[in-house]
């Protein structure tokens, strides 16, 4: 999963949408994406702002209930970037180009829609949520049919992965059918993911896998309602095709209803690619959700140098284009990445535990409980979340009560009365603040939900066997991840981490 940026960046404009297609065994996912675009600031998805296009406007307008007028468009990319003169659509090194034409491949059995985003539909696609029963939506976003003014797109590019350069890369089984301009006047660009082989497909076979298309599905859009920048997903349909995977290349291949990942910092300032993703349960710096990093190189505590080597690598890429002036501005301002991450870092987690202005001792408070809370091996969402329901004068007298579990880890802690001191120190110094709007506002930040891994794979493993309940109830309950839910407490997910979910894992083909 990549990780969240902070910028603007002045060139394009486009957000990305998913169409998440799956054969059931293999899958097909839409995604949607913003778009940058001449000198229009960033548009985050999450974000209502927009640039206005000329002859758009912002009255109410009547949804689509058909795809009958329903276009998009390639111009804007083919115009400009340039692209393979070779048509025909086999694995190969391709030369001096951005974009090589590739139109999807069909699912040669029975396909059905499982899950859609009505918000995604309605407030992005400006199509009425009906229109998702039609077979002619059916036919879109699993590759049959094709939008008109699309010409199918798969995105050539290089990278390094795991620290080495990877050489050409490129979309191995995902299908840029378009841009979207919807009533806003924001540009989406849509893609298909999981819909066949392209030029880039290297020994892949083009399709996507049940349980990975449906932790994309639910995570991309879980983000979203988080308040964080990310593609999202509009629609996951599944076949009866099947495809073939070694899930944690150990040779145990199985029949599954699979994956070309590589690592991807966008440059949108969003969250891209939900691979191997994983949301860390108990707090450890050290955490890495994907099996296939044995080094760890991607672990939590580092990411911020990763982002940091990220952004080198496409300095380096620059420079050939830049002029001695430019580059070292360039150079100035990426020099200035440590701190604005650093801010940008405590910011958040001051929000986190209701802090209002600067006080000294501020970063030390912060450290003090991130360090009880790894040697605890507490749970990261939760202990936060509890701090934000406990009271003060319960947390005074070291009385945790015991559903709030995730901060009874912490207090085992012999250290956990002298955090807690100071603490309750600081919150004395909030200006005109008082216990119940200190809550009021942290629960706004903590959530009480977020999709853990045993959470996902509870509804993969439902889903493989064609129940799909579980992956509506995430859904309904990832849209309000900050408010209390009586099924999503049935189902505890607010509760401890099951043991049989202890030892999940996954990896590049999860």
């Amino acid at each position: 999963m990549g990780f969240p940026f902070c910028g603007q960046i002045r060139s394009l404009q486009f957000p990305h949408l998913l169409f998440l297609g799956l054969t059931r065994h293999a899958v097909v996912c839409c995604l949607l994406q913003p778009v940058l675009d001449g000198s229009i600031n960033l548009l985050h998805p999450s974000s209502n702002e927009s640039s206005h296009v000329q002859g758009y406007c912002e009255t109410e307008a009547t949804l689509a209930s058909s795809l009958d007028f329903w276009t998009v468009s390639s111009d804007n990319l083919i115009a400009v970037l340039p692209v393979d003169p070779v048509k025909e659509n086999y694995v190969r090194k391709v030369k001096n180009c951005i974009f090589s034409i590739a139109f999807p491949t069909p699912f040669k059995s029975r396909v059905r829609l499982v899950a859609v985003s009505k918000e995604v539909l309605e407030d992005i696609l400006d199509l009425d949520s009906s229109v998702s029963k039609t077979d002619d939506f059916i036919q879109l976003v699993s590759g049959k049919k094709i939008a008109f003014g699309s010409i199918p797109l798969a995105h050539r590019y290089g990278g390094y992965q795991f620290g080495i350069w990877a050489d050409q890369l490129g979309d191995g089984r995902a299908h840029l059918i378009g841009i979207y301009t919807n009533r806003q006047g924001e540009k989406w660009e849509l893609q298909l993911k999981g819909s066949g082989k392209t030029p880039y497909s290297r020994n892949g076979d083009g399709r996507a896998v049940l349980r990975s298309s449906v932790r994309e599905f639910l995570c991309s859009e879980a983000m979203h309602y988080l308040g964080i920048p990310t593609s999202r997903a509009a629609s996951l349909v599944v076949s009866d095709d099947e495809v073939w995977r070694d899930q944690f290349y150990n040779g145990n291949i199985t029949k599954e209803r699979g994956v070309c990942n590589t690592d991807n910092f966008s440059l949108l300032s969003i969250t891209i690619d939900y691979g191997p993703f994983g949301f860390m349960e108990n707090y450890n710096p050290d955490f890495v959700p994907n099996t296939s990093d044995d080094e760890r190189r991607y672990k939590i505590g580092n990411q911020a140098s990763i982002g940091m080597f990220n952004l080198n690598k496409l300095l380096q890429a620059l420079n050939p284009l830049l002029d001695a002036r430019q580059k070292q501005l360039a150079a100035q301002i990426l020099e200035g990445y440590p701190v604005l991450y650093y801010t940008r870092f405590q910011k958040l987690f001051k929000a986190k535990l209701g802090l209002l202005g600067e006080r000294e001792g501020d970063d030390d408070l912060i450290a003090f409980l991130l360090h009880l809370m790894e040697k605890t091996e507490a749970d990261f969402t939760m202990t936060f979340r509890q701090l934000s329901e406990i009271t003060q004068s319960q947390l005074l007298e070291l009385n945790i009560p015991q559903q709030f579990w995730a901060l009874k880890t912490v207090s085992k802690h012999k250290l956990f009365p002298a955090w807690v001191s100071q603490y309750l120190l600081r919150l004395e110094s909030n200006m005109n603040d008082s216990d119940s709007e200190r809550r009021k506002r942290m629960t706004t930040v903590n959530p009480r939900y977020v999709l853990k891994n045993w959470m996902a794979e509870s509804a993969v493993q439902k889903a493989e066997k064609n129940d799909f309940s579980e992956v509506h109830l995430l859904q309904q309950v990832l849209r309000h991840p900050f408010q209390k839910h009586p099924a999503a407490e049935k189902a505890g997910y607010a509760s401890p981490t099951p043991s049989w979910a202890k030892d999940l894992r996954v990896s590049c083909s999860s």
